[in-house]
């Protein structure tokens, strides 16, 4: 789909997701043209919106192949190695990869990070407090989990702003506000990874021979050869958790606030019982928000989809967003429900071994942040529409005012 149609009011885009949903199972759609010269358009793609025929596609990746490509648009394979990591791989190298990466998301590990994410968002709550107003995203939404981030990863605190913009280009670079003057597509994606990668080489020096509990200290450190990550891996990985795990969890945190503010008896239900509902609610950010609207996989075979028959060679892009409000499967799908249950949704990707790995952090940031501005600036409200990301992947936040009665620093 066209990165403008993300740009159109949520009730047309509505409209379009039901349609899609009414008719047949899966859709043709030719490839829009790149508007640079670096990419050229392929032949097309299935669209899968039904929450059923995603988690047929997710379940079964000897047919349905990541390392072909994530995105619908193909990118060259060094673009794709490098920006993408195990999340444009197959077995066996996608099993190797994600077994020593998750030694990162592990209980002990997530724990020890429990403190800094309470600490953080206190801060962060704390440090617009006394303002009455804010931009909600780069204030707020964005600062959690790129902070939790690079503490896992051991990435000082002097980095964050280079990083911070580096992850906009990245995942942005569709986007006019994010796209550097002067410099061509691929240039300035090679210079956003490059920065980050070499960050991360600097990182893995100072922890090789240490007996640091961050993440970066585990990996350069590991006792096994089968569980040492080298130099590009390395790298690879930081690009993609600095990217997915900050990008993702903004969004989700950014149109949360825009849900509640639209929903304000939701709203009122989730503040008088936080705790209680706090776990569904979060659920139901996620569904709604659908912060990757999209993944393609590629076929290794022809097979049948839906009732629909296709080639081998062929993409399929899996719609979260729209899976995410298949009326098969939430009742009433576009109503923003806090206690919502069951909530089988896809905002971190479908069953199966692509499943995200920072899913249990992500639920973890969101309801520590909310509870802090419940707690601290509980009449908090976006106070304008969302400025959408132009981006046809990801569904994206860039600036939102919010306004609150100005408290006290504490």
């Amino acid at each position: 789909m066209d990165p403008l149609f993300w740009l159109q009011p949520a009730a047309e885009c509505d409209l379009a997701i039901a349609r899609l949903h009414a008719e047949a199972p899966l859709d043709w759609f030719e490839e829009p043209l790149p508007e640079n010269p670096y990419l050229q358009a392929g032949p097309g793609y299935w669209c899968v919106t039904r929450h059923e025929d995603i988690a047929t596609v997710s379940r079964n990746p000897q047919i349905y192949s990541s390392a072909q490509g994530i995105t619908i648009t193909d990118t060259p394979p060094e673009f794709l190695e490098f920006f993408s990591s195990m999340i444009a791989m197959d077995d066996p190298r996608h099993a190797r990869l994600r077994r020593i990466i998750s030694k990162g998301f592990t209980p002990r590990m997530l724990g020890a990070l429990e403190e800094s994410v309470q600490n953080v968002a206190a801060a962060i709550v704390n440090e617009i407090g006394e303002r009455g107003e804010c931009d909600f995203v780069t204030d707020v939404a964005a600062a959690l989990p790129l902070k939790i981030v690079c503490d896992l990863m051991g990435v000082p605190d002097s980095a964050y702003e280079m990083v911070f913009a580096n992850t906009n280009i990245i995942l942005g670079i569709g986007d006019p506000e994010f796209a550097p003057e002067g410099v061509d597509f691929v240039t300035a994606l090679l210079n956003a990874g490059a920065e980050l990668a070499e960050l991360m080489g600097e990182v893995a020096a100072t922890k090789k021979g240490g007996d640091g509990g961050d993440l970066t200290s585990v990996l350069v450190n590991a006792d096994l050869e089968d569980d040492y990550l080298d130099e590009a891996d390395l790298a690879s990985f930081f690009v993609l958790l600095v990217v997915a795990g900050n990008e993702t969890t903004r969004n989700a945190i950014s149109w949360g606030l825009r849900y509640l503010t639209d929903n304000p008896a939701e709203r009122a239900i989730w503040a008088s019982d936080f705790e209680g509902v706090a776990a569904t609610a979060v659920e139901e950010i996620v569904r709604l928000a659908s912060p990757v609207t999209y993944m393609r996989r590629t076929l290794t075979q022809d097979t049948v989809l839906g009732g629909q028959e296709i080639s081998s060679g062929e993409k399929v892009a899996m719609f979260y967003l729209a899976a995410n409000r298949d009326p098969a499967v939430f009742d009433d799908p576009y109503r923003f429900d806090v206690r919502r249950a069951p909530n089988p949704q896809y905002g971190y990707g479908g069953p199966g071994p692509h499943f995200c790995l920072g899913a249990h952090l992500a639920r973890r940031e969101i309801t520590v942040l909310f509870r802090e501005l419940f707690r601290t600036l509980p009449d908090i409200h976006a106070a304008e529409n969302p400025d959408p990301l132009q981006s046809s992947f990801i569904h994206g936040v860039k600036h939102m005012k919010a306004e609150f009665t100005p408290v006290r620093s504490s």
